[in-house]
């Protein structure tokens, strides 16, 4: 049985090994092609927006003003453009990020990295500035992404990771069985207390004869002092 299931546990971590390597290689190739796409998107110079554009450290200031000055379409092109920036995020985080926590910790890389290319944009690019707003709509992008998409994807991904086939998993042993139970012989107070019933019969027969004779001796009246003074007289 062992000589069998040998090549099948083989094979099946192969495969495993196989897969695992090939989920990992297309997700960190879709994550390098995110990256280029992000820097081609937020570190690219805006020389028409340079008197434009200030940097923002107040969280909601920016939203505010794509609600007020800006007009539907150009504020849902300008919020939305930032969550979609942050949804890949969600979906090709969680497979480099452990298992423990992994929701939060995704949420703080994402919100680390769109920082720093806020910081970059502020100091390097012309025409584009920090804005605070645009972290947390990159952030809250990829917690959509991870949601709708992303936890699924890498739970699969784990639990076909982690557990083992049913071919791979070692085989339990069969339970030894119960030793059978021997009475033990009594020996000493033991053996005294448990009699054989040929004794028992015979001590209840004597104890019958013991009451039937102490039974026929008290049935005999007393004699009277008359009867005795008589019985003398005549033996005389």
């Amino acid at each position: 049985m062992t000589a069998e299931a040998n090549p099948r546990t083989r094979q099946g971590t192969w495969v495993r090994v196989v897969v695992r390597g090939a989920v990992l290689t297309v997700v960190l190739l879709g994550l390098v092609v995110f990256s280029v796409l992000l820097a081609k998107v937020t570190l690219t110079p805006s020389p028409a927006s340079e008197d434009l554009v200030t940097s923002n450290l107040r969280p909601g200031r920016s939203l505010r003003q794509y609600a007020e000055d800006y007009t539907f379409l150009a504020a849902c092109k300008q919020a939305g453009g930032n969550l979609l920036l942050g949804v890949p995020f969600g979906l090709l985080l969680p497979f480099f990020v452990p298992r423990r926590l992994r929701m939060i910790r995704m949420t703080l890389l994402t919100a680390v990295a769109m920082a720093v290319v806020e910081l970059i944009q502020g100091a390097l690019v012309a025409g584009r500035a920090f804005d605070i707003d645009d972290v947390i709509l990159n952030t809250a992008g990829a917690l959509l992404g991870y949601f709708v998409l992303g936890r699924r994807i890498t739970h699969r991904y784990y639990m076909y990771a982690d557990v083992p086939a049913p071919s791979e998993r070692p085989a339990e042993p069969e339970p030894a069985p119960e030793p059978k139970r021997t009475p033990r012989p009594t020996t000493g107070a033991k053996a005294a207390r448990t009699k054989p019933a040929g004794a028992k019969g015979t001590r209840t027969k004597s104890a019958g004869t013991k009451t039937a004779t102490t039974k026929g001796t008290s049935t005999k009246k007393p004699r009277s002092l008359l009867d005795r003074v008589r019985t003398r007289i005549r033996n005389r």
